[in-house]
């Protein structure tokens, strides 16, 4: 019999197959594959458009996949539209490739005022969890992306890890290469042995939260539409997606 997989290492798992190259703009990433009713596919192209926009999206890549198209294993059942976009967790696997050791901590809700993230005010712990926290907290309505695209305050799905401070100037060049890439989901970069957004780190180490990546959707459930995600669903290659602004 199959042992249950917690969170954290179904993060490590994917982490580490991640190819994505931020300067070429090739290679894989991690992805969240979401449905929703095909007669809802303007108003999430109208989300998603402005959550990239407003930076409240890990990315503006997205893949559209209509009824009866497999993405994987998975085929798109009738009437729905398949939606895959990145999840943060590309980042993970950014550090992992450049050398840096990463210990995902949890996935929780961050309040957000004036555009400026506050703190966590929901927390569920990776090495605690076999679901994803964010798809957790998306499903129990704990969100209110809508308002924080709108007026820049409110509730976002967002997650963090840690690293050890000797790492800090391999991962300011990740952050440098993401910064003129299709990635732009940091949300805040703390300080050694200092809790980040009310998050407590480890002796030595530093916490960086990201945005989560399955807030769009979140926001299209809270335009009342239909949505179902699953987060962590594997690697794509990032060439098949196109931006939203595109559509």
């Amino acid at each position: 019999m199959p042992s249950l997989k917690f969170s954290n290492h179904k993060i490590e798992d994917f982490a580490i197959q991640v190819t994505f190259d931020p300067k070429a703009g090739e290679g894989n990433v991690v992805y969240n594959r979401s449905l929703i009713r095909n007669e809802d596919l303007e108003f999430a192209i109208s989300v998603l458009k402005d959550a990239n926009k407003t930076g409240v999206s890990v990315s503006g890549l997205v893949k559209f996949l209509a009824s009866g198209e497999k993405i994987a294993d998975f085929v798109i059942p009738k009437g729905c539209t398949g939606i895959c976009t990145m999840c943060s967790i590309t980042f993970d696997g950014l550090l992992i490739r450049r050398g840096v050791p990463v210990n995902p901590i949890g996935g929780g809700v961050v309040e957000i005022e004036n555009r400026t993230p506050i703190r966590f005010t929901d927390m569920i712990l990776y090495e605690h969890t076999t679901i994803d926290p964010l798809q957790v907290l998306m499903s129990h309505k704990t969100t209110s992306v809508t308002n924080v695209m709108r007026m820049g305050s409110g509730r976002l799905l967002a997650n963090i890890r840690e690293f050890h401070m000797e790492a800090e100037p391999l991962v300011g060049e990740v952050l440098d290469e993401l910064s003129s890439s299709s990635y732009s989901g940091i949300l805040d970069v703390g300080m050694p042995n200092i809790p980040l957004l009310g998050v407590p780190v480890n002796p030595e180490y530093i916490g960086i939260a990201a945005v989560g990546g399955t807030n769009p959707m979140a926001a299209i459930r809270e335009g009342g539409r239909w949505v179902q995600t699953s987060s962590l669903k594997g690697l794509i290659d990032i060439l098949e997606l196109e931006e939203i602004r595109d559509f």
